[in-house]
């Protein structure tokens, strides 16, 4: 089975509905980071970027994430997980691995505070 040819008129509207889903997903992100006073340093939010505009596209594009081992993740907080499924939410066909990856970013940003 070949893969259909997407036309460049195709690709840029996948990449202009991405780019404003990214912005949209990620102004909700800083909302709820906002909202439980946990701040993200420049690196940090550079890497959240990359991840959300990596797991839009997946979501556009149906792509797999690679198999991921959940008992990785027992560390992570309920709230950290609370807050990436609400996230994951936003988009209808993302599996829940989505959240276990997207909850380190969360995680890791709750050390910078106080």
């Amino acid at each position: 089975m070949g893969d259909k040819a997407v036309s460049p008129g195709e690709q840029n509207d996948r990449g202009d509905l991405s780019a404003a889903l990214t912005q949209k997903v990620l102004a909700e992100i800083m909302t709820m980071m906002r909202d439980r006073h946990i701040q993200i340093n420049q690196v940090q939010e550079q890497m959240l970027n990359s991840h959300v505009r990596a797991m839009v596209m997946r979501s556009l594009t149906g792509e797999p994430l690679p198999e991921v081992d959940i008992s990785l993740f027992d560390e992570i907080s309920a709230d950290s997980m609370v807050m990436a499924q609400n996230v994951v939410n936003i988009f209808d066909n993302l599996p829940i691995e989505e959240a276990y990856l997207l909850s380190v970013h969360f995680e890791v940003a709750k050390d910078n505070n106080p």
